[in-house]
């Protein structure tokens, strides 16, 4: 076969090829001591492409910024190598293994949420049909293996349904989540915290394609923190704010 002819051919598969959606998510982290004493903030974004169900995901572009006041900017975004071009097929029997984030620093839980946030939001979406108006989903709860870092343990997860709005010109069903008095476990080289998490948001989902077309992220830990470098531990609170955003040409 001659190079002339690969070129329609390649092009020929690139038609076949499903369609991949492209999405923008991006976390804050905000810290605080037990007096509400702002700590740090932290910023985490990246770049998320899946194609149909059951087909492997990719990330790229995740950056990680941090700033030390409040209301000031973040500091330089810093690229997240480990990460760039990371792959998998999102099976939940894979994605909570000390395996599966094998390249990736010990440290880099915030890598890790936006590869557990992500499969927890599309898993919400997949459960639309399950979501009826009249009363909450209580979807069954499980004790979250941390990939070898502890165990988020979920309490009741709802869903509820809201109605249906237009976004990115697609009629979308809107449905609410939420997850209150749940507890976590999160063990770290020389860190411990241990302590209460509620989490809360929105999903739009396109009626005609069941794809997210956008949600949102909301998470509060109160909890204790334990570090090897301090005697003593410090109660911390976290709050987290996130926004996954579809991508469109």
């Amino acid at each position: 076969m001659t190079h002339s002819r690969l070129i329609p051919i390649a092009a020929v598969l690139a038609l076949l090829a499903p369609p991949r959606h492209a999405y923008r998510f991006t976390i804050e982290y905000f810290t605080f001591d037990a007096k509400g004493t702002f700590l740090q903030k932290q910023r985490i974004a990246g770049d998320y492409s899946s194609g149909e169900p059951g087909d492997d995901v990719r990330w790229t572009h995740v950056t990680l910024a941090t700033a030390a006041s409040l209301a000031g900017g973040y500091g330089a975004a810093e690229p997240q190598q480990y990460m760039e071009g990371f792959s998998y097929s999102p099976a939940r029997e894979r994605l909570f293994t000390p395996e599966f984030f094998k390249g990736f620093p010990a440290t880099a839980t915030q890598a890790k949420n936006l590869v557990w946030d992500t499969f927890m939001l599309e898993t919400f979406a997949q459960d639309l049909p399950k979501v009826k108006a009249a009363s909450p989903y209580h979807m069954p709860s499980w004790a979250v293996p941390l990939a070898g870092a502890g165990v988020f343990k979920n309490t009741d997860i709802q869903l509820s349904w809201l109605g249906l709005v237009d976004r990115n010109k697609q009629e979308c069903a809107l449905v609410h989540y939420e997850a209150f008095f749940n507890t976590v476990d999160l063990q770290l080289p020389g860190i411990q915290l241990v302590g209460r998490s509620d989490y809360w948001g929105d999903i739009w989902v396109a009626l005609a394609t069941g794809d997210i077309e956008y949600a949102t992220l909301a998470e509060e830990v109160a909890g204790e923190l334990r570090l090897a470098s301090q005697p003593a531990p410090q109660n911390v609170n976290i709050v987290r704010k996130g926004a996954f955003e579809r991508i469109r040409d």
